[in-house]
């Protein structure tokens, strides 16, 4: 099936919202691995060369390793996808990628991170003070540091980098710390009223606040965060900022709404999953980390660099999430495996599964709600290459989201960003 959407990933630099399915996909085949414009405005995927045709990758990346040059055809065939390297950065280092970030080992993210996350989680705690103390209780219950914490990190460290880059102290400023805050709120937030909706009783390790205190107390605690962060965003007092976060509320919403939907087309399913996973895991991340360089940096460019960062760690970091989905035990994920096919919904491993499994489409369609579904759909995942594909497009990700940080000026937090890119792909919980 040449040109078949699993051959395909989305465009690196874009956005999803009102793209057509050619507008998304980049084919990683060797004939469309770099864009062109045709006549009616949209990118040609023709196998015809032509001399306009920008690379996928920037010279700014000078590797001799066939996954990220120009000269080797990329694809997401099996065979490929079996040969996985060890990491990605060493992958990296191998391939001699000197011009895009500095020889020196790459610091730890949750070492750089750790004084300014745990007055965070101080300073949140203080944000829903409240004199009535079940609620209060409820709105602490999921700020108790067993969390990944993984978005105020990327938050700190990118503020602290954009910091550097624009020839300012490292530390961070006060808008940069509130924003930080904001992110793992509204992410909590979302997590309580994704729980209600999903009517799921675990959530890191220990019952779901739902099923302790009832839906209705669950969604009340979560309105509350979730008012308690748009008011410390108002207090920032940069409408730029504002409106730049206020986005990710728009975007959560709109995900959920697209959970609840399928596609017929398989084209159009898989832009629908791709879509549906910058809406509600990436645009957080993505949004939060241009906030902190809107507060210092006053040239687009350098938003779009925070901003690609931030799109990209988090498209990978979900599509990571949805093999753990398939590869991880309970005990692992703080939360049920095989929760997604549970809920109906059909994730990368899925969809890449169906190529090989056409029965899989039909199970999509009706969201495995006869019996035996679940079970037949998850063996066909794992006799699939369902889990290396996803696996393989959560790493070009993370090299897009490295090829972008590259940008800024060498420092620790930069370095720990790229390093963070890592932890990503190799997590497993």
């Amino acid at each position: 099936m040449a040109g078949s959407w699993w051959m395909c990933c989305r465009r690196l630099n874009g956005g999803f919202t009102n793209s057509g399915l050619t507008e998304t996909l980049r084919c990683f085949s060797g004939h469309a691995a770099y864009s062109s414009a045709s006549p009616t405005g949209r990118p040609s995927l023709s196998s015809t060369p032509r001399k306009e045709r920008r690379p996928l990758f920037p010279a700014q990346i000078h590797c001799t390793n066939p996954l990220l040059t120009k000269s080797k055809a990329l694809n997401l065939n099996p065979s490929l996808l079996r040969r996985r390297s060890s990491s990605l950065y060493s992958t990296l280092q191998s391939c001699g990628c000197r011009t895009t970030h500095s020889d020196a080992k790459l610091r730890d993210p949750f070492t750089l991170a750790q004084k300014d996350l745990t007055s965070i989680y101080d300073d949140i705690k203080k944000e829903l003070f409240v004199a009535k103390t079940e609620l209060k209780y409820l709105c602490d219950y999921y700020f108790d540091g067993r969390g990944k914490a993984i978005r105020p990190i990327i938050v700190i460290l990118m503020a602290r980098a954009m910091n550097i880059h624009s020839n300012r102290a490292g530390d961070l400023l006060p808008g940069q710390r509130t924003i930080a805050m904001i992110s793992e709120m509204i992410h909590t937030a979302s997590l309580v009223h994704d729980d209600v909706i999903d009517g799921s009783d675990e959530r890191r390790g220990k019952k779901s606040i739902n099923d302790v205190w009832g839906e209705r107390k669950a969604i009340l605690a979560g309105d509350f965060i979730l008012s308690a962060a748009t008011m410390a965003l108002a207090r920032i007092g940069n409408s730029a900022v504002v409106k730049v976060v206020s986005q990710v509320i728009e975007d959560l919403v709109r995900g959920e709404f697209m959970q609840l939907g399928s596609k017929e087309n398989e084209n159009e399913r898989f832009k629908h999953y791709l879509e549906k996973t910058y809406k509600k895991t990436a645009s957080l991340m993505a949004h939060s980390c241009k906030a902190v360089s809107i507060l210092v940096n006053s040239d687009p460019e350098v938003h779009e660099i925070a901003y690609q960062y931030g799109k990209n760690v988090g498209i990978a970091f979900q599509l990571v999430d949805d093999v753990l989905d398939f590869t991880s035990g309970a005990e692992q994920l703080g939360k049920p495996a095989a929760a997604d096919l549970k809920l109906g919904l059909a994730t990368g491993p899925v969809l890449f599964a169906c190529q090989q499994f056409p029965e899989l489409h039909a199970m999509i369609m009706r969201r495995f709600s006869s019996k035996g579904d679940v079970d037949q759909a998850w063996q066909y995942v794992l006799q699939s290459d369902g889990v290396q594909q996803t696996t393989y497009l959560a790493r070009r990700y993370c090299e897009e989201a490295i090829r972008q940080i590259s940008r800024l000026r060498p420092s620790p937090e930069r370095d720990a960003l790229i390093r963070l890119t890592e932890i990503v792909l190799s997590r497993d919980k």
